[in-house]
């Protein structure tokens, strides 16, 4: 498999972790979801899924920053994400966020408009209420317990299928073995920071073109939260919604013709 060397940002502030692959002139972000691991471990899985957008853009996947404060809302990530974006001396970038990195991929598209040029948002939500949080309230305790089996079998079930969840099983469980305690606090601070987001009033403010996929069956952040989103940005000629039914929240993954949706619309002018 393809050796992806991990890199690091340095600001003045933090570092974060990335990697990055692909050789096209364009660059393209990408701001994973919450994992009860770092993607960055995944470097290589990652670029074999997405080979097919590395040809047209070089495409940089970024973690969350290394050594988090011990209160760290979404608002704060998405300061520290587009500071890490603008180290890289990248500027319009098509961003793509997956789940919480959604929710700091729309912040960013308000506030730093001028770093993104096209917006891909999968299995997000504009506001994280109570009823919304549920789910990850469940995962925070299972962390909290140091339960790292169960935390994997939990979230495994959340956000795949459930005919996949159940081929799935084994290797979850084989996976938690690997994590660490530093890894269930990371966890623990990164999905307590999603708790009361709400950029719900501020989507208006979007400017680039979107292109807004949703799941039916999203069993995280409900389909709700996708038509949440939509009601905002309907109407608007450089939107676009596509809905999955029975590819589970984490539709980005599950989804075969997810990634030649997100490069047509990526490559449209």
């Amino acid at each position: 498999m393809l050796q992806i060397p991990i890199e690091t940002i340095r600001t003045d502030t933090f570092t974060m972790e990335y990697f990055r692959f692909g050789q096209g002139k364009e660059p393209l972000v990408i701001l994973p979801g919450l994992s009860v691991q770092s993607v960055m471990q995944f470097a290589p899985g990652v670029a074999a899924a997405y080979r097919t957008l590395a040809e047209d853009y070089t495409v940089y996947v970024l973690d969350r920053r290394k050594d988090l404060p011990a209160d760290y809302p979404i608002d704060e990530m998405a300061r520290d994400t587009a500071e890490a974006i603008r180290a890289l001396g990248l500027r319009r970038t098509a961003l793509f966020g997956a789940s919480q990195g959604g929710m700091i991929a729309m912040t960013i598209a308000v506030r730093d408009p001028d770093l993104v040029r096209k917006l891909v948002l999968c299995s997000t939500s504009a506001c994280v209420g109570p009823a919304a949080y549920q789910t990850v309230e469940r995962w925070v305790r299972l962390a909290e317990a140091g339960d790292a089996a169960a935390l994997y079998l939990a979230f495994g079930e959340a956000i795949y299928p459930l005919s996949l969840f159940e081929r799935a099983r084994d290797l979850l469980t084989e996976s938690a073995k690997s994590v660490t305690d530093e890894d269930l606090r990371r966890f623990i601070v990164l999905a307590q920071g999603t708790q009361g987001f709400d950029l719900t009033k501020d989507l208006h403010k979007i400017a680039c073109p979107v292109l807004l996929v949703g799941a039916r069956d999203d069993g995280v952040l409900g389909f709700e939260a996708t038509e949440q989103i939509a009601a905002r940005l309907q109407g608007r000629p450089d939107f676009t919604l596509h809905v999955y039914d029975g590819c589970g929240h984490a539709a980005y993954d599950t989804a075969p013709d997810f990634k030649a949706r997100m490069r047509r619309f990526l490559s449209e002018t």
